[in-house]
């Protein structure tokens, strides 16, 4: 009987096998390192990406933020001159207001019938001192002065009889106080500011 040694041959298919193992190993590493470098280098690209985009945000960020800072700016010059416009128009009211107070008294006065001896304005309120023929003609002007729409809050400080003997008459000596009532302003920075 012939024997065949087949150890030798189980032998070469061991290392046939020991080097297929380690070929499939070694590819195995080559490719899982040649994805990881594929996914880093992909990674990479993406995150340089984002981070343009964070920088070109930012920068319109950095923009939009000096806007805003010269719009605030701007609102605070126009709240400034708004401010401003309402002191002129108050100080063009005011500076008419004497002249309109005594044009408005010349009115109201009960002609050849009373006269005015005192007139005091001082901020909204006015005092007048004067005398009269009688009590009627007192409450005629007190109810020309309430009916006026400028003045308001009419009240009788006193009144008392006072005689005038050179002349041989009885006269009511009187002194009415009431309020100017409150301006109206020009309201049309109003209306512009309701349209924005």
């Amino acid at each position: 009987m012939i024997r065949i040694n087949l150890l030798p041959f189980r032998a070469a298919r061991k290392k046939e096998n020991i080097r297929r193992q380690v070929s499939v190993f070694l590819l195995s590493l080559i490719l899982v390192t040649i994805l990881a470098v594929i996914a880093h280098v992909g990674f990479n690209k993406k995150i340089a990406g984002l981070d343009d985009r964070i920088a070109t945000t930012k920068a319109q960020v950095a923009k939009y933020n000096k806007i805003n800072a010269e719009i605030a700016e701007i609102k605070k010059k126009l709240a400034v001159l708004e401010k401003k416009i309402e002191v002129i128009q108050t100080l063009d009211m005011n500076r008419k207001a004497p002249v309109r107070l005594m044009d408005s008294m010349t009115q109201l006065l009960v002609a050849n019938r009373m006269w005015f001896t005192r007139m005091d304005y001082k901020d909204a309120s006015i005092k007048l001192d004067g005398i009269a023929l009688d009590n009627q003609t007192v409450a005629d002007f007190m109810t020309r002065v309430q009916d006026f729409p400028d003045y308001q809050e009419v009240k009788l400080a006193s009144i008392k009889q006072e005689r005038f003997k050179n002349k041989d008459l009885n006269l009511k000596r009187f002194g009415v106080t009431f309020k100017k009532a409150e301006p109206k302003l020009d309201t049309s920075s109003e209306k512009q500011k309701a349209k924005k």
